[in-house]
């Protein structure tokens, strides 16, 4: 029986009856409601990146004095909550004592005391220079206030004079301690410590002439930022220039923080555009003009990624890196002519890396400089070698079959080079040492019984290390070891608590093996299976990705809390490192990705997601997903649209879809310039292949992306929607590459990422 029609003026029972009948139809047809992930799992994400329950602790901001003999560290001050005093134990006793207590670094005026985000001592330790109220500049917090702490009598003074708050960058002492220089506003200046007295060095600086720190792209992709250096006799400061007058200006659009959009504009160079000009220049501290350098070439064309004095104050040592970033050029320039000679010169028919640190040995009791120590992969691994300055020839000392991942020390006193490597083992990270006259093979200080990565700083004489260690089974734990033989002196600080919480999350082991793709390379993998795992029972796989040349997804280290609350939503997370990434592999294996980026990486990543499945029974093969961030997200577009009917579902978060479209330095090193290689740019790019989405795809971007664009997902977003291709999108406004601004925007960036993945790959065994 109907019920009554209330329309019955306007509806005829008929009609009214057919409304009815379709509505209890769509009741029935109401799909139930689609997956979510659980609350366990939201728990989660707010307990890592909102509370920082899962966080590892970490010695604070330590420090090397006397060479070695004492070290000092912030610690959380007993007699004032909340701040810190700075502590300082000796390297051999432990005997502890309080340099500088929180009450000491209280202003005048002020009750509370300073925070401390950095700090640095003069040569003498008589005095302290403290880093405070610090705000990021694009990746990290390089702005800010600065004061200097004299010892004896506590004074504590504000450098500066009237600047505006945070604005001082990068202060630091003169080597005679009586100064203090800073770049403010694009200009450097030099500020005594006796009396106050500021003075200007540099007056052009402006939007486009920047002087003493780097422009936007040199920034991202050079990490240089600290771009001036003190003389050791202290009379001058050799700095960077750099003029962006010319390059391609780029447009950010707020349309949240004000009634009317705010427009904010920086120079971004894009791949084949104009980059900044960059030169380095000598200044007196006491004022006076620049003597510039002459770096042969143009300065537009190349770039300039490291310079030191070498031990007196008559000589620079630089890096001159060409455009296309596959010839290196070392000069030795004179201070006070500007002329330059070559001391030697690194090539590599794909690119070179730049070396980041000039290490010396001394030779002598005059302490000249004699050899250099320089990285280079010419002979098919990343090795050592020491280079004369008289003749520029060049000497290995590390003969194995292995690649250098990280100089540690050059120990001239004992006659050793510490550095890190991992023979035959590339997902971990071990201490390793050679003779310096080049004798022998390098051989293995951190113990065989510590499977993992491990991580040094060495103290000056050479005596101790300050040792981290941690793998996927054991969170990081920081010691103090003799360095010669790796004694443990000291237990500094560990996180064993972490154990415990973390196998409450998903006790399962994660594992490390390798997966074979068709060129019969070996990809390194982990995987990740969710609790309780039956192998008897077919699970949906996750690919985490990254695949680029600029990191690693396999690694042996504590990493993996995140990984596991996904895997016990039901999922088994594996990720595979193709050729191309930066894995001490060798040469081979990381150029072997040149100019063709979006490819090889695609190609291999689709190739172990097979080969993964059928080496692996337990994988529904009907229920594949991906994921990945920045390059990873164009890993998942490309694998989608390539190799379409692989995936199920995927999540592709701040991608490049063109590569034309990314910045200069990144994209030319690994792929050569458009000019030379426009099919290369054009066949590795996702949007070129748009036409074979096939599967749920969801594209995630921050409106406010200074370094990967919206501008690039907004055109794959057109091509999708001309191609007539449904997709899901999320806008995040404002935030940048991180995807992290704002209240709750991590958690909630997750939480999306894998609510999309639950409602289009089912979890759970079957």
């Amino acid at each position: 029986m109907l019920p009554s029609n209330p329309f019955h003026r306007w509806l005829p029972p008929s009609l009214f009856a057919f409304i009815l009948t379709t509505a209890a139809m769509a009741a029935a047809q109401t799909p139930p409601e689609p997956a979510r992930p659980s609350a366990q799992f939201v728990e989660t994400l707010h307990a890592e990146y909102e509370r920082g329950e899962y966080q590892p602790h970490a010695p604070r901001e330590s420090r090397w004095l006397d060479k070695g003999e004492r070290y000092t560290v912030l610690e959380d001050s007993a007699a004032k909550h909340g701040a810190l005093d700075l502590v300082a134990y000796d390297t051999a006793t432990g005997k502890r004592s309080i340099l500088v207590s929180a009450e000491k670094l209280i202003p005048a005026g002020q009750s509370s005391p300073l925070r401390i985000d950095g700090y640095q001592w003069s040569a003498d330790g008589s005095q302290l220079l403290l880093f405070t109220n610090a705000q990021r500049v694009w990746r990290q917090r390089t702005r800010g206030d600065y004061w200097v702490l004299r010892l004896s009598g506590g004074q504590l003074t504000k450098l500066g004079g009237d600047a505006p708050a945070s604005t001082l960058m990068f202060a630091k002492f003169s080597p005679d301690g009586r100064s203090v220089a800073y770049v403010q506003a694009n200009n450097i200046y030099v500020q005594d410590l006796a009396g106050g007295a500021i003075r200007q060095l540099t007056h052009d600086g402006s939007a486009d002439i920047i002087n003493g720190t780097t422009d936007w792209v040199t920034e991202e992709e050079l990490d240089l930022r600290d771009a001036f250096r003190w003389s050791p006799d202290s009379a001058s400061i050799a700095y960077w220039q750099f003029d962006q007058s010319g390059v391609g200006e780029y447009t950010l659009i707020n349309d949240t923080d004000a009634p009317y959009p705010t427009i904010f504009r920086y120079r971004y160079p894009q791949p084949g555009g104009t980059n900044a000009a960059v030169r380095v220049g000598v200044i007196p501290t006491q004022g006076g003009s620049t003597q510039w350098i002459d770096v042969p070439g143009d300065p537009r064309n190349q770039y300039i990624p490291r310079m030191e004095w070498i031990g007196d104050s008559g000589e620079l040592i630089l890096q001159s890196l060409n455009r296309l970033q596959n010839t290196n050029r070392v000069l030795i320039a004179s201070a006070s002519t500007g002329q330059t000679r070559l001391l030697f010169e690194d090539k590599d028919p794909a690119w070179v890396d730049i070396v980041d640190e000039f290490q010396w040995l001394s030779g002598s009791a005059s302490h000249r400089k004699t050899d250099l120590l320089w990285l280079s992969e010419r002979d098919g691994w990343r090795h050592a070698y020491l280079v004369s300055r008289a003749t520029g020839q060049a000497r290995l000392i590390t003969k194995f079959d292995a690649d250098v991942i990280e100089p540690v020390l050059l120990d001239e006193a004992h006659g050793f080079f510490y550095f890190l490597a991992s023979p035959g083992d590339p997902i971990r990270r071990y201490l390793y040492r050679s003779r310096l006259d080049g004798t022998g093979t390098p051989e293995r200080v951190t113990p065989a019984d510590q499977p993992g990565t491990h991580g040094y700083h060495a103290s000056p004489d050479g005596k101790y290390a300050l040792h981290l260690y941690s793998s996927a089974t054991h969170p990081p734990s920081y010691d103090l070891i003799s360095l010669d033989s790796h004694r443990v002196v000291r237990s500094l600080l560990t996180n064993d608590d972490l154990v415990q919480k973390e196998n409450a999350i998903d006790p399962e082991p994660v594992e490390f093996t390798e997966t074979q793709v068709s060129d019969g390379s070996k990809l390194s993998t982990f995987v990740v299976k969710p609790p309780n795992f039956d192998p008897a029972k077919k699970y949906p796989m996750l690919v985490y990705v990254y695949s680029e040349p600029a990191a690693c997804m396999v690694e042996d280290m504590w990493r993996f809390t995140h990984l596991k609350a996904i895997a016990r939503e039901g999922y088994v997370v594996v990720s595979f490192d193709n050729e191309g990434t930066p894995a001490p592999r060798g040469r081979t294996w990381r150029k072997s990705i040149y100019r063709q980026i979006g490819l090889l990486n695609s190609a291999e990543q689709s190739q172990a997601i097979t080969a993964f499945e059928q080496s692996h029974p337990f994988i529904d093969t009907s229920r594949v997903g991906m994921w990945g961030h920045s390059g990873g997200g164009s890993a998942t577009l490309n694998e989608m649209f390539r190799y379409p009917g692989q995936l199920r579902a995927a999540v592709a978060s701040s991608p490049v879809p063109d590569e034309r479209l990314y910045d200069s330095i990144y994209q030319e090193r690994y792929m050569g310039l458009p000019s030379d290689n426009a099919k290369g740019y054009q066949d590795g790019s996702p949007i070129s292949a748009a036409d074979g989405l096939a599967g749920r795809l969801l594209i995630i971007h921050g409106s406010g992306d200074d370094n990967v664009h919206f501008q690039g997902t907004e055109m794959l977003v057109n091509r999708l929607i001309a191609l007539g291709k449904q997709f899901d999108f999320m806008d995040y406004p404002n935030r940048t590459h991180a995807l992290r601004e704002g209240p709750g925007t991590t958690v909630h960036v997750e939480t999306l990422r894998f609510r999309f993945l639950e409602e289009h790959i089912p979890p759970g065994p079957q």
